[in-house]
């Protein structure tokens, strides 16, 4: 089981110098943009909504690992850090 800050760590220890064939999903979002990993995030959410109006408990908690994880790769495209964000909290 990996946590938010795990993910976290994980996520920004890779070096996506290499461009987005040698960093596979993540960098091949990092790739798209800010503009793209966005459209993504939209494209989750809508799915942890219906998600949660429509599905089990167990698919819930998938679409929103999801978001968590495209939320973090804007983060990362956009150069913030774990702790801006919890210091928002």
């Amino acid at each position: 089981m990996k946590s938010f800050d795990d993910l976290w760590d994980e996520l920004s220890d890779r070096n996506y110098t290499d461009g987005p064939d040698q960093s596979g999903t993540t960098g091949k979002l990092l790739a798209l943009g800010v503009h793209g990993i966005g459209k993504k995030i939209v494209e989750e959410a809508a799915e942890v909504w219906m998600a949660a109006e429509y599905e089990s408990d167990e698919n819930l908690a998938n679409e929103i690992s999801q978001l968590l994880y495209h939320l973090q790769v804007l983060m990362l495209a956009r150069g913030i850090e774990i702790e801006d964000v919890y210091e928002k909290l």
